[in-house]
């Protein structure tokens, strides 16, 4: 990221990329949530303390098999299921996340892997199946060879697997790798190697499990979010001339039948009735609009109330 903040506090759809995966999580009714930390990890749990989440410190940077391993204790307290996430995946969504925790649950399998098929699978770790399209091995990037780089199926990070098989097998995995971490994909081959069978959740949309690397992909998830809610607005009745130049807050409520031109920025806890006209070129933020409004090309309203009717603008506003 070239920055020094933490990655997962960069902010994507006017959130931490973090808040996106918790959210994500939230409705599965977890028995709880453990959020691993380490490098800022006072400035990452200050951001977090509006969510129902107990900590994990993991001291050293060691892999991810290592972070996993940095909640034990916590794990350890009750048997079943954890599924594993990485905090810089803004975009994964709760259907597909609930739809692999039942496919684990029905399959009665140790561990099951998200995987996903990509046109340009660089860096990430490729998906080794054997003929019935269970998971074999999972290499990564700096370990593979040519022909397995060649294999367009990768690992999305996102995993279901029995707590006590976690654990356990977490601590036979060595670090024969060239990053000399311990790798949480290693569990997949000490399954494998013990007998057991590694299901595989295959997400059809690759763009979900979108881990962000770079100040590009920052740009790359927040368009995807910001498409996601436009499109949520749309079905929902209301029209968007030219989306793409329009901003729209997911904390926004729009009601049907209103429709809002090109160059709009909409934000905060605004809240605009039906059939309302927005003209190009405004800019509301933490306004209360009323019904069959029309605000005219040219207007900033900050912290307005408008009734039902009213003509707007072009005006400045800020209250």
């Amino acid at each position: 990221m070239k920055s020094s903040k933490a990655k997962v506090l960069h902010e994507v759809f006017y959130a931490p990329m973090i808040h996106h995966v918790l959210n994500a999580v939230n409705p599965l009714d977890a028995d709880q949530q453990i959020v691993v930390v380490g490098h800022q990890q006072d400035i990452v749990k200050e951001s977090l303390a509006g969510y129902d989440v107990v900590y994990a410190e993991q001291k050293e940077q060691l892999g991810t098999g290592h972070a996993v391993l940095s909640a034990e204790e916590l794990l350890m307290v009750t048997s079943g299921v954890v599924m594993i996430l990485c905090g810089d995946t803004p975009l994964v969504r709760t259907e597909t996340l609930q739809e692999m925790l039942e496919l684990h649950l029905g399959s009665k399998s140790q561990v099951t892997v998200m995987t996903t098929t990509l046109d340009n699978p660089t860096n990430y770790g490729r998906i080794i199946s054997d003929e019935n399209g269970y998971v074999l091995q999972i290499v990564e990037e700096k370990d593979a060879s040519s022909a397995q780089r060649t294999i367009s199926e990768v690992n999305a990070g996102i995993y279901c697997v029995d707590v006590d098989f976690l654990c356990r097998t977490l601590k036979k995995v060595g670090t024969n790798n060239q990053q000399g971490e311990v790798y949480l994909t290693d569990i997949v081959e000490v399954a494998t190697g013990d007998g057991l069978q590694v299901t595989k959740f295959v997400c059809q949309d690759s763009n979900e499990i979108l881990g962000v690397n770079s100040r590009i992909e920052l740009a790359q998830a927040h368009a995807a979010l910001q498409d996601r809610y436009h499109r949520f607005l749309m079905m929902s009745g209301v029209t968007l001339y030219q989306p793409s130049t329009i901003v729209i807050e997911n904390t926004v409520s729009i009601a049907l039948d209103t429709i809002i031109y090109p160059n709009v920025s909409i934000s905060g806890s605004t809240i605009i009735g039906h059939n309302c006209l927005i003209e190009s070129f405004t800019d509301i933020k933490d306004c209360h609009i009323g019904n069959h409004v029309t605000v005219r090309s040219g207007s900033h309203v900050h912290g307005c109330e408008f009734a039902d009717n009213e003509s707007i603008g072009p005006c400045f506003k800020n209250f």
